[in-house]
Protein backbone atom coordinates (compact mmCIF):
# COMPACT_ATOMS: atom_id res chain seq x y z
CA UNK A 1 0.00 0.00 0.00
CA UNK A 2 1.41 3.55 -0.86
CA UNK A 3 2.18 6.19 2.06
CA UNK A 4 2.88 9.54 2.05
CA UNK A 5 5.68 9.50 5.31
CA UNK A 6 8.30 11.07 6.54
CA UNK A 7 12.30 9.02 7.26
CA UNK A 8 10.96 8.27 11.05
CA UNK A 9 7.43 7.02 9.92
CA UNK A 10 8.34 4.88 7.21
CA UNK A 11 11.27 3.63 9.97
CA UNK A 12 8.38 2.81 12.13
CA UNK A 13 6.18 0.97 9.61
CA UNK A 14 8.80 -1.40 8.88
CA UNK A 15 9.67 -1.73 12.88
CA UNK A 16 5.57 -2.58 13.40
CA UNK A 17 5.87 -5.45 10.45
CA UNK A 18 8.69 -6.86 12.31
CA UNK A 19 7.24 -7.58 15.06
CA UNK A 20 9.65 -6.79 17.89
CA UNK A 21 8.25 -7.79 21.32
CA UNK A 22 10.23 -5.17 23.59
CA UNK A 23 10.45 -1.34 22.82
CA UNK A 24 12.35 0.57 24.70
CA UNK A 25 12.00 4.22 24.01
CA UNK A 26 13.87 7.58 24.80
CA UNK A 27 12.90 10.74 22.78
CA UNK A 28 15.34 12.99 21.07
CA UNK A 29 15.07 15.09 17.99
CA UNK A 30 14.99 14.19 15.32
CA UNK A 31 14.33 10.42 16.22
CA UNK A 32 11.37 11.35 18.53
CA UNK A 33 8.64 10.65 15.57
CA UNK A 34 9.86 7.16 15.61
CA UNK A 35 9.12 6.27 18.92
CA UNK A 36 5.69 8.12 19.64
CA UNK A 37 4.81 6.58 16.32
CA UNK A 38 5.26 3.37 17.47
CA UNK A 39 3.38 4.51 21.03
CA UNK A 40 0.67 4.81 19.09
CA UNK A 41 0.73 1.53 17.77
CA UNK A 42 1.22 -0.15 20.21
CA UNK A 43 -1.19 1.74 22.62
CA UNK A 44 -3.87 1.09 19.17
CA UNK A 45 -3.20 -2.65 19.60
CA UNK A 46 -1.77 -2.17 15.81
CA UNK A 47 1.32 -3.66 17.56
CA UNK A 48 1.42 -6.09 20.36
CA UNK A 49 4.88 -5.55 22.41
CA UNK A 50 5.80 -4.37 25.54
CA UNK A 51 6.84 -0.87 25.11
CA UNK A 52 9.22 0.84 27.99
CA UNK A 53 9.02 4.67 28.36
CA UNK A 54 12.66 4.60 29.98
CA UNK A 55 14.78 7.76 31.63
CA UNK A 56 17.45 7.92 29.40
CA UNK A 57 19.54 6.82 25.94
CA UNK A 58 21.47 4.75 28.46
CA UNK A 59 19.09 3.14 29.66
CA UNK A 60 16.89 2.93 26.80
CA UNK A 61 19.67 0.61 25.32
CA UNK A 62 20.57 -1.28 28.26
CA UNK A 63 16.62 -2.52 28.43
CA UNK A 64 17.00 -3.85 24.87
CA UNK A 65 20.00 -5.70 26.54
CA UNK A 66 17.68 -7.33 29.17
CA UNK A 67 15.01 -7.97 27.07
CA UNK A 68 17.52 -9.54 24.29
CA UNK A 69 18.75 -11.78 27.10
CA UNK A 70 15.43 -13.45 27.77
CA UNK A 71 15.15 -14.12 24.04
CA UNK A 72 12.62 -11.11 22.87
CA UNK A 73 12.93 -9.30 19.31
CA UNK A 74 14.11 -5.82 20.27
CA UNK A 75 13.74 -2.44 19.22
CA UNK A 76 15.21 1.40 20.27
CA UNK A 77 16.22 4.60 18.81
CA UNK A 78 18.46 7.51 19.24
CA UNK A 79 20.71 10.26 17.46
CA UNK A 80 23.62 12.60 18.58
CA UNK A 81 24.33 13.21 22.00
CA UNK A 82 21.66 10.33 22.72
CA UNK A 83 24.11 7.49 20.67
CA UNK A 84 26.90 8.78 22.51
CA UNK A 85 25.43 8.12 26.21
CA UNK A 86 25.04 4.77 24.74
CA UNK A 87 28.41 4.15 23.98
CA UNK A 88 29.08 2.31 27.04
CA UNK A 89 25.95 -0.09 26.13
CA UNK A 90 27.02 -0.81 22.81
CA UNK A 91 29.84 -2.52 23.58
CA UNK A 92 28.16 -4.88 25.88
CA UNK A 93 25.35 -5.28 23.28
CA UNK A 94 28.13 -6.62 20.74
CA UNK A 95 30.09 -8.76 22.49
CA UNK A 96 27.31 -10.24 24.11
CA UNK A 97 26.34 -10.73 20.34
CA UNK A 98 22.37 -9.63 20.93
CA UNK A 99 20.58 -9.17 18.11
CA UNK A 100 19.03 -5.69 18.41
CA UNK A 101 17.97 -3.36 15.87
CA UNK A 102 18.27 0.17 16.75
CA UNK A 103 17.31 3.15 14.59
CA UNK A 104 19.84 6.50 14.61
CA UNK A 105 18.81 9.52 13.28
CA UNK A 106 22.31 11.56 12.23
CA UNK A 107 22.49 14.63 14.07
CA UNK A 108 25.52 16.83 14.76
CA UNK A 109 27.10 16.68 18.53
CA UNK A 110 27.75 19.78 20.57
CA UNK A 111 29.16 22.07 20.88
CA UNK A 112 28.19 24.43 19.68
CA UNK A 113 24.87 22.96 20.38
CA UNK A 114 23.05 22.06 17.06
CA UNK A 115 19.71 19.66 16.09
CA UNK A 116 20.51 19.60 12.36
CA UNK A 117 21.92 16.89 10.53
CA UNK A 118 25.86 15.67 10.28
CA UNK A 119 26.83 11.99 10.40
CA UNK A 120 29.36 12.47 12.93
CA UNK A 121 27.68 11.06 16.33
CA UNK A 122 27.43 7.50 14.13
CA UNK A 123 31.13 7.54 12.53
CA UNK A 124 32.48 8.30 16.12
CA UNK A 125 31.37 4.46 17.24
CA UNK A 126 32.24 2.60 14.02
CA UNK A 127 34.80 0.34 16.49
CA UNK A 128 32.16 -0.28 18.64
CA UNK A 129 31.31 -3.85 16.99
CA UNK A 130 27.77 -2.90 15.44
CA UNK A 131 26.92 -3.44 11.91
CA UNK A 132 26.03 0.00 10.50
CA UNK A 133 23.69 0.86 7.75
CA UNK A 134 23.29 4.21 5.96
CA UNK A 135 19.71 4.74 4.25
CA UNK A 136 19.17 7.13 1.24
CA UNK A 137 15.54 7.54 1.13
CA UNK A 138 12.24 6.20 2.85
CA UNK A 139 11.93 3.68 1.14
CA UNK A 140 14.93 2.31 1.84
CA UNK A 141 14.45 2.95 5.57
CA UNK A 142 11.52 0.81 5.68
CA UNK A 143 13.19 -1.80 3.91
CA UNK A 144 16.18 -1.72 6.16
CA UNK A 145 14.02 -1.80 9.27
CA UNK A 146 12.89 -5.41 8.08
CA UNK A 147 15.78 -6.40 6.57
CA UNK A 148 18.20 -5.26 9.56
CA UNK A 149 16.44 -7.96 11.82
CA UNK A 150 17.17 -10.79 9.51
CA UNK A 151 20.91 -9.81 9.11
CA UNK A 152 21.30 -9.22 13.25
CA UNK A 153 19.14 -12.68 13.87
CA UNK A 154 20.94 -15.06 11.14
CA UNK A 155 23.24 -17.74 13.25
CA UNK A 156 26.05 -16.39 10.78
CA UNK A 157 26.36 -13.02 12.23
CA UNK A 158 24.01 -12.51 15.67
CA UNK A 159 25.69 -9.12 15.89
CA UNK A 160 23.25 -6.03 16.62
CA UNK A 161 22.66 -3.46 13.81
CA UNK A 162 22.38 0.30 13.75
CA UNK A 163 20.49 2.02 10.88
CA UNK A 164 21.81 5.53 10.05
CA UNK A 165 19.07 7.93 8.62
CA UNK A 166 20.21 11.66 7.95
CA UNK A 167 18.86 13.78 10.31
CA UNK A 168 15.82 15.62 9.16
CA UNK A 169 16.74 15.46 5.35
CA UNK A 170 15.36 11.96 5.40
CA UNK A 171 13.59 11.70 8.79
CA UNK A 172 11.84 14.86 8.42
CA UNK A 173 11.36 14.95 4.70
CA UNK A 174 7.72 13.03 3.06
CA UNK A 175 8.45 10.83 0.43
CA UNK A 176 5.58 8.15 -1.17
CA UNK A 177 6.47 4.77 0.46
CA UNK A 178 5.35 1.38 -0.39
CA UNK A 179 4.39 -0.52 2.81
CA UNK A 180 4.02 -4.48 2.66
CA UNK A 181 1.19 -5.85 4.34
CA UNK A 182 1.92 -8.17 7.47
CA UNK A 183 1.53 -11.44 5.61
CA UNK A 184 3.94 -10.43 3.12
CA UNK A 185 6.57 -9.06 6.10
CA UNK A 186 5.75 -12.51 8.48
CA UNK A 187 6.65 -14.50 5.52
CA UNK A 188 9.99 -12.73 5.03
CA UNK A 189 11.25 -12.12 8.56
CA UNK A 190 9.63 -15.42 10.38
CA UNK A 191 9.56 -15.64 14.34
CA UNK A 192 12.85 -15.08 16.26
CA UNK A 193 13.83 -17.78 17.41
CA UNK A 194 16.64 -17.03 20.21
CA UNK A 195 20.23 -18.46 20.47
CA UNK A 196 21.99 -20.03 23.02
CA UNK A 197 23.01 -16.45 24.65
CA UNK A 198 20.01 -15.94 26.63
CA UNK A 199 18.32 -17.00 29.98
CA UNK A 200 16.85 -20.55 29.98
CA UNK A 201 16.28 -22.09 33.51
CA UNK A 202 16.47 -25.36 32.71
CA UNK A 203 19.69 -25.26 31.11
CA UNK A 204 21.49 -22.20 32.57
CA UNK A 205 24.19 -20.23 30.83
CA UNK A 206 26.39 -17.54 31.62
CA UNK A 207 25.76 -14.45 29.98
CA UNK A 208 27.16 -11.38 31.22
CA UNK A 209 30.82 -12.78 32.07
CA UNK A 210 34.01 -12.01 32.67
CA UNK A 211 36.83 -13.45 30.52
CA UNK A 212 40.59 -12.87 30.96
CA UNK A 213 43.76 -12.66 28.59
CA UNK A 214 44.09 -16.19 27.85
CA UNK A 215 40.25 -16.16 26.14
CA UNK A 216 39.31 -12.24 25.73
CA UNK A 217 40.96 -12.51 22.43
CA UNK A 218 38.82 -15.59 20.97
CA UNK A 219 35.87 -13.44 22.04
CA UNK A 220 36.71 -10.77 20.21
CA UNK A 221 38.32 -12.81 17.30
CA UNK A 222 34.70 -14.40 16.84
CA UNK A 223 33.42 -11.31 17.05
CA UNK A 224 35.12 -9.68 14.21
CA UNK A 225 34.70 -12.86 12.23
CA UNK A 226 30.92 -13.00 12.48
CA UNK A 227 30.55 -9.01 11.13
CA UNK A 228 32.43 -10.37 7.66
CA UNK A 229 30.09 -13.20 7.58
CA UNK A 230 27.56 -10.43 6.91
CA UNK A 231 28.30 -9.39 3.05
CA UNK A 232 27.35 -12.83 2.01
CA UNK A 233 24.29 -12.91 4.40
CA UNK A 234 23.05 -9.58 3.45
CA UNK A 235 22.94 -10.44 -0.50
CA UNK A 236 20.99 -13.76 0.39
CA UNK A 237 18.87 -10.99 2.40
CA UNK A 238 18.06 -8.80 -0.49
CA UNK A 239 17.58 -11.85 -2.98
CA UNK A 240 14.82 -13.22 -1.28
CA UNK A 241 13.45 -9.44 -0.18
CA UNK A 242 13.59 -8.68 -4.11
CA UNK A 243 11.44 -12.14 -4.47
CA UNK A 244 8.80 -11.23 -1.87
CA UNK A 245 8.40 -7.47 -2.57
CA UNK A 246 10.38 -6.54 -5.79
CA UNK A 247 12.11 -3.95 -4.87
CA UNK A 248 15.78 -4.42 -5.14
CA UNK A 249 19.55 -3.58 -3.33
CA UNK A 250 22.52 -3.71 -4.11
CA UNK A 251 24.31 -5.23 -1.37
CA UNK A 252 27.35 -3.21 0.48
CA UNK A 253 27.50 -0.62 -2.45
CA UNK A 254 25.49 1.32 -5.10
CA UNK A 255 27.19 2.42 -8.05
CA UNK A 256 26.46 4.33 -10.50
CA UNK A 257 28.07 5.24 -14.45
CA UNK A 258 31.05 3.99 -12.66
CA UNK A 259 31.76 1.07 -15.35
CA UNK A 260 33.51 3.95 -17.14
CA UNK A 261 34.05 6.46 -14.75
CA UNK A 262 37.43 8.41 -14.72
CA UNK A 263 36.64 10.32 -11.58
CA UNK A 264 34.20 8.68 -8.99
CA UNK A 265 32.68 10.14 -5.55
CA UNK A 266 32.20 8.08 -2.75
CA UNK A 267 29.80 8.82 -0.13
CA UNK A 268 26.98 7.90 2.09
CA UNK A 269 23.63 8.43 2.98
CA UNK A 270 21.12 10.72 1.59
CA UNK A 271 23.47 13.18 -0.10
CA UNK A 272 24.21 10.23 -2.79
CA UNK A 273 20.88 10.89 -4.31
CA UNK A 274 21.69 14.88 -4.84
CA UNK A 275 25.10 13.35 -6.16
CA UNK A 276 23.43 10.92 -8.73
CA UNK A 277 21.41 14.31 -10.21
CA UNK A 278 24.39 15.61 -11.52
CA UNK A 279 26.33 13.26 -13.38
CA UNK A 280 24.36 13.60 -16.53
CA UNK A 281 25.04 17.19 -16.77
CA UNK A 282 28.45 16.20 -16.09
CA UNK A 283 29.08 13.80 -18.76
CA UNK A 284 27.86 16.65 -21.04
CA UNK A 285 30.31 18.47 -20.21
CA UNK A 286 32.90 15.73 -21.00
CA UNK A 287 33.17 14.62 -17.30
CA UNK A 288 33.53 10.86 -16.96
CA UNK A 289 31.94 10.89 -13.20
CA UNK A 290 30.77 8.10 -11.76
CA UNK A 291 29.23 7.80 -8.07
CA UNK A 292 29.48 4.98 -5.19
CA UNK A 293 27.02 4.80 -2.28
CA UNK A 294 28.71 2.81 0.73
CA UNK A 295 25.03 0.80 2.05
CA UNK A 296 27.22 -0.24 5.12
CA UNK A 297 30.30 1.07 6.55
CA UNK A 298 30.85 -1.98 9.01
CA UNK A 299 31.87 -4.33 7.96
CA UNK A 300 33.83 -2.14 5.70
CA UNK A 301 32.96 -3.23 1.75
CA UNK A 302 36.83 -2.81 0.73
CA UNK A 303 37.23 -5.60 -1.64
CA UNK A 304 33.76 -4.39 -3.11
CA UNK A 305 35.19 -0.68 -3.45
CA UNK A 306 38.33 -1.58 -4.61
CA UNK A 307 36.91 -3.80 -7.55
CA UNK A 308 34.73 -0.65 -8.30
CA UNK A 309 37.44 1.99 -8.19
CA UNK A 310 40.07 0.06 -10.00
CA UNK A 311 39.12 1.47 -13.17
CA UNK A 312 38.98 5.35 -11.74
CA UNK A 313 41.72 7.97 -12.62
CA UNK A 314 40.87 9.89 -9.46
CA UNK A 315 38.72 9.77 -6.12
CA UNK A 316 36.96 12.16 -4.43
CA UNK A 317 35.02 10.93 -0.67
CA UNK A 318 32.61 13.76 0.59
CA UNK A 319 31.27 13.06 3.83
CA UNK A 320 29.36 14.49 6.64
CA UNK A 321 32.25 14.23 9.42
CA UNK A 322 35.80 15.08 9.97
CA UNK A 323 37.97 13.57 12.85
CA UNK A 324 39.45 16.31 13.91
CA UNK A 325 43.24 16.70 13.73
CA UNK A 326 43.36 14.23 10.86
CA UNK A 327 40.55 13.69 8.05
CA UNK A 328 37.12 12.20 7.25
CA UNK A 329 36.66 9.08 8.54
CA UNK A 330 35.28 7.70 5.89
CA UNK A 331 38.46 8.99 4.14
CA UNK A 332 40.68 6.87 6.07
CA UNK A 333 38.21 4.03 5.35
CA UNK A 334 38.91 3.94 1.88
CA UNK A 335 42.29 5.06 1.39
CA UNK A 336 43.22 2.27 3.47
CA UNK A 337 41.04 0.09 1.16
CA UNK A 338 42.93 1.00 -1.67
CA UNK A 339 46.48 0.85 -0.19
CA UNK A 340 45.96 -2.85 0.68
CA UNK A 341 44.94 -3.31 -2.72
CA UNK A 342 48.39 -1.58 -3.81
CA UNK A 343 46.18 0.46 -5.73
CA UNK A 344 48.03 4.41 -5.95
CA UNK A 345 45.20 6.88 -6.73
CA UNK A 346 45.39 10.28 -6.60
CA UNK A 347 42.34 10.89 -3.59
CA UNK A 348 40.89 13.76 -1.72
CA UNK A 349 38.45 14.61 1.11
CA UNK A 350 35.43 16.49 0.65
CA UNK A 351 34.05 17.78 4.07
CA UNK A 352 30.26 18.82 4.15
CA UNK A 353 27.09 19.23 5.26
CA UNK A 354 28.55 19.83 8.97
CA UNK A 355 25.34 20.98 11.76
CA UNK A 356 22.89 20.50 8.83
CA UNK A 357 24.98 22.81 6.10
CA UNK A 358 23.93 22.90 2.71
CA UNK A 359 25.61 20.73 0.40
CA UNK A 360 23.97 22.14 -3.15
CA UNK A 361 24.35 21.04 -6.78
CA UNK A 362 26.97 23.96 -7.40
CA UNK A 363 29.43 22.13 -4.93
CA UNK A 364 29.05 18.84 -6.23
CA UNK A 365 30.07 19.94 -9.88
CA UNK A 366 32.91 22.04 -8.27
CA UNK A 367 33.91 18.91 -6.48
CA UNK A 368 33.68 16.61 -9.81
CA UNK A 369 35.76 19.42 -11.79
CA UNK A 370 38.87 19.89 -9.32
CA UNK A 371 38.28 15.59 -9.20
CA UNK A 372 38.73 15.94 -13.29
CA UNK A 373 41.51 18.37 -12.64
CA UNK A 374 43.49 15.60 -10.59
CA UNK A 375 42.75 13.07 -13.26
CA UNK A 376 44.46 15.04 -16.19
CA UNK A 377 47.27 16.02 -14.05
CA UNK A 378 47.68 12.37 -12.08
CA UNK A 379 48.44 14.17 -9.13
CA UNK A 380 46.31 14.16 -5.14
CA UNK A 381 44.51 17.10 -4.75
CA UNK A 382 44.75 19.05 -0.98
CA UNK A 383 44.16 16.19 1.83
CA UNK A 384 40.67 17.65 3.18
CA UNK A 385 38.65 20.66 1.83
CA UNK A 386 36.03 21.94 3.58
CA UNK A 387 32.69 22.69 1.22
CA UNK A 388 30.87 26.43 1.67
CA UNK A 389 34.02 27.56 2.89
CA UNK A 390 35.57 29.79 0.38
CA UNK A 391 33.85 27.64 -2.54
CA UNK A 392 35.27 24.37 -2.93
CA UNK A 393 38.50 25.54 -1.22
CA UNK A 394 38.92 25.94 2.47
CA UNK A 395 41.00 23.35 3.12
CA UNK A 396 44.10 21.80 5.56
Amino acid sequence: MKQFLSGDEAFAEGVRLARPQVISAYPITPQTVVVERLSDMVESGQLQAEYVHVESEHSALSCAIGAAATGARTFTATSSQGLLYMAECLTYAAGGRFPIVMMNANRATALPWNIYGDQRDSLALLDHGWIQAYAKDNQEALDMALMAYALAENPRVMTPVMVNLDGFALTHTYETVDVPDQAQADAFLPPYEPAANCFDFDNPVNIGYSAGPEYNKYFKYFEHHDMLSAPTVIEEIETRFAQLFGRHYTGMLETTYTDDAEVVLVTLGSVAGLAQSVLEQLREEGIRAGLVRIRYMRPFPKDELTHVLSRAKAVGVLEKDISFGGEGTVFTNVNSALLQAGMALPTCNFIGGLGGDDISVTDLCDIYRSLARMASQQSAGDHVRFIGIDNVGGHE
